[in-house]
C-alpha cells in the first residue's frame, strides 16, 4: 500500500439449495465463457473439478500462525491451498452470488473447520468432500461443522449470496477508513483489504501467513467486466449477450490481502514489458487522464529490475477504481482514480512490493515494515534520481516527519495496532534500510536485497528469519542495527 500525501449469532443449520436468480437483465448464475481460451496451468484434472490431493497444490503449502496484532482474523488450523471463486455481480440489485471451492490442508485434528466470512453474505449450501455438512455463522466466523484430521487435505464447496459490506479499518488514515468489498455510486465494485477484509466477499483464512493459489470466474452485466489477479485466460466479450464472463488464473500463491476483484465499465489495453512480460491496463471507459502515469510501468519496472533482479511473476496489470489509495495486489495492482495514486512514483512503489511483500510476505502484521520500508526506500531513491539530488538529501528531508510519526504511532517494528499503515512503518522502514545500506556499502547491500526474496520465494516469514539471513549474507551481526531502528521509541541517529 502506498502512503499517500495528502456480534450476531446465527443458528446451526443443515444447508441446501443454491443462489437465487437475479433480474432478467442481470446475470443470475455463473456462465461458461464462449470466447477463446488460453491454456493455464491450473491444478485440476481434465474434467475441471479440483482434486484435494493433487500434488500441484504442494507449492501453496504454508505453516499458518495466529497473528499477534489481529488474532481475531484467520485460523492456524487451516492451510488454504487453492480458492476457486465463481462470482456473479448484479449491479442493479447490488448483489453478489458466489460458488466457491476451497482445497485446504487441516493442520491439526479438529471437530470443525473455521473460516472468515462476513455475515452480510448468507451461506446457502456447504459440502465437504462432496458430502453436505451444516455450518454455524456468527458474525464473521464461519464454522463448518465436520471433523478433520491433521495433515489431511479436503475440498470444501460453498454457495452464498448477499450484498457485501466493507468493514472498519484499524487505522487513522483517511484513505483506508474501510476495508474489503466496496460499491461505488454507479454500482461498480472493487476491493482493498490490508490487513484484512477479504472475508467481506469470500470465505477465507484471512491472514498473511497462509498463501494459496487462485482461479476466478467473474460474471456481470455486459459490457462491464470482472477483473482479478493473474492472467486473463478467457473473455466472453462485451457483445455476447446481456452478461460478460471473464476467467483469471493466478499461477503463484498469494496471501488473502493481496487478492483483488473489481467489476466495472473498463477499457482494457495491453502491452509488452521487459522480456516479453504481458502488462494489462484497465481504466474507466473513455477516461485517458491516467494513461501517462500507468504507462510508466515498463520503465520503472526496468529500473527496479536493475536493483532487485527479474520481476518474479508471469504477468502485471493495473486496475483503476473509485478510491484515493493504492494497493500492491499481486500481479493486478489496484490504484485509486487520482493523479497521485496513478503517478509513476506510486506505480513504482506498488511494483516494488512484488519482491518485498508479494514474493516474500510477512507472516505477522507486526512486520509490515518489511514490505513498506523497502518499497518506500526504493521510491525515495527513484524520486531523488529523477530530481537529480543525492538520496541522502531525500532521506534527510523525511527524517523529521519520521520522528513525528514514530512518536505518534510507535516504532515501525512495534507500532500501535490501531494505527495500521501509518507513516512510521513507511519512513521508519526506509530509514532502516538506508542505515543498513550505509553499513554494508552499495555492492553488498544490493546483492543481499536481490538474494532475500529469491531465497524465500512464495513464502511468508518473519523478522527473525530476515535478520538472520541478512547477517549471514553480510558476514557480520546486524541484529543490533535492525533492533535499534525497529523498536526504539525515538529515531536513532
Amino acid at each position: 500500500m502506498t502512503r499517500l500525501r495528502s456480534a450476531v449469532t446465527a443458528p446451526v443449520v443443515a444447508l441446501a439449495a443454491g443462489c437465487s436468480a437475479g433480474p432478467d437483465d442481470e446475470p443470475s448464475e455463473p456462465r461458461t465463457p464462449s470466447g477463446p481460451e488460453v491454456a493455464a496451468a491450473t491444478p485440476t484434472p481434465a474434467g475441471g473439478e479440483p482434486v484435494a490431493d493433487d500434488p500441484a497444490y504442494d507449492v501453496a503449502l504454508s505453516e499458518p500462525t495466529e497473528d499477534s496484532y489481529y488474532p481475531e482474523v484467520g485460523d492456524p488450523g487451516v492451510d488454504a491451498l487453492h480458492y476457486g471463486l465463481d462470482l456473479v455481480w448484479q449491479p442493479r440489485a447490488e448483489r453478489l452470488l458466489g460458488d466457491q471451492t476451497l482445497v485446504f490442508r487441516a493442520t491439526s485434528d479438529a471437530p470443525r473447520v473455521q473460516l472468515d466470512l462476513s455475515d452480510a453474505l448468507t451461506v446457502r449450501s456447504a459440502r465437504l468432500d462432496g458430502v453436505e455438512v451444516p455450518v454455524r455463522h456468527r458474525g464473521k466466523d464461519l464454522a463448518v461443522l465436520a471433523p478433520v484430521a491433521a495433515d489431511q487435505r479436503y475440498r470444501l464447496d460453498l454457495t452464498y449470496a448477499g450484498t457485501p459490506e466493507p468493514v472498519p479499518a484499524p487505522s487513522t488514515r483517511s484513505d483506508v477508513e474501510e476495508l474489503g468489498f466496496t460499491i461505488d455510486e454507479h454500482q461498480q465494485a472493487w476491493t482493498m483489504q490490508e490487513p484484512y477484509g477479504a472475508f467481506t466477499w469470500y470465505a477465507v483464512n484471512d491472514q498473511p501467513s497462509d498463501k494459496a493459489l487462485y482461479d476466478f470466474t467473474l460474471t456481470t452485466a455486459s459490457p462491464w467486466l470482472g477483473v482479478a489477479n493473474g492472467r486473463l485466460v478467457a473473455d466472453s466479450g462485451d457483445d455476447a449477450g446481456p452478461t460478460r464472463t471473464t476467467r483469471w488464473h493466478l499461477a503463484t500463491p498469494a496471501a488473502s490481502y493481496l487478492v483483488t476483484v473489481a467489476f466495472g465499465d473498463y477499457d482494457l489495453a495491453l502491452e509488452t514489458g521487459p522480456r516479453g512480460l504481458p502488462i494489462a491496463y484497465l481504466t474507466p471507459r473513455g477516461e485517458d487522464s491516467f494513461d501517462t502515469g500507468l504507462r510508466s510501468a515498463p520503465a520503472v519496472l526496468g529500473w527496479l529490475e536493475e536493483r532487485l533482479g527479474p520481476y518474479p511473476f508471469d504477468s502485471l496489470g493495473f486496475v483503476v477504481v473509485d478510491s484515493t489509495s493504492a494497493m500492491e495486489t499481486q500481479t493486478m495492482v489496484t490504484l485509486g482514480a487520482t493523479d497521485y495514486a496513478t503517478s509513476p512514483a506510486t506505480v513504482l512503489h506498488e511494483i516494488a512490493h512484488h519482491w518485498y511483500g508479494n514474493q516474500v510476505t510477512p507472516s505477522d502484521w507486526r512486520d509490515l515494515w518489511m514490505n513498506e520500508g523497502m518499497a518506500t526506500y526504493l521510491q525515495l531513491m527513484w524520486e531523488a534520481e529523477q530530481s537529480g539530488e543525492p538520496v541522502d538529501v531525500a532521506i534527510t528531508r523525511v527524517a523529521d516527519y519520521e520522528a513525528q510519526t514514530r512518536r505518534d504511532a510507535g516504532p515501525p517494528g512495534a507500532y500501535d495496532r490501531d494505527q495500521f499503515a501509518a507513516g512510521n512503518v513507511y519512513y521508519g522502514g526506509a530509514l532502516l534500510w538506508h542505515a543498513v545500506r550505509r553499513e554494508l556499502g552499495d555492492r553488498l547491500f544490493w546483492r543481499i536485497a536481490r538474494a532475500w526474496p529469491r531465497a524465500h520465494d512464495d513464502v511468508s516469514t518473519d523478522r527473525e528469519t530476515l535478520i538472520a539471513f541478512w547477517s549471514r549474507e553480510a558476514g557480520r551481526p546486524l541484529r543490533p542495527l535492525f533492533t535499534r531502528w525497529l523498536t526504539s521509541p525515538t529515531t536513532p541517529r
